[in-house]
């Protein structure tokens, strides 16, 4: 379903991060969600109630469904956010904890 162009997959460079705690790597200006997506992780967070899977859908701020924890902060939405070198990305299980 998700697939690289291949004119920007040749120019792009390399950026080093995790995704719960495993090495991943992503093209230089990628959003976290599309670094997800990349990487094969299709469900950022379930949801707080059913505990239903949710993943990157709008890919521009309005869905909310891309909500990541981001270095230690919580509920950040993947989409909004350009994937850095050695940041830390965990996907989120039911409502954020209180001090993340």
């Amino acid at each position: 379903m998700f697939r690289r162009l291949p004119e920007i997959e040749a120019t792009s460079q390399t950026v080093s991060f995790t995704i719960d705690g495993r090495p991943a790597s992503a093209r230089a200006g990628d959003s976290v969600a599309a670094a997800l997506l990349a990487n094969g992780v299709t469900a950022c967070r379930n949801t707080p109630v059913s505990g239903a899977a949710r993943g990157p859908y709008c890919m521009m701020g309005v869905c909310f469904d891309c909500l990541v924890t981001i270095d230690g902060t919580g509920n950040r939405q993947g989409c909004q956010v350009r994937v850095a070198p050695g940041m830390a990305v965990e996907t989120q299980n039911g409502k954020r904890e209180v001090e993340r």
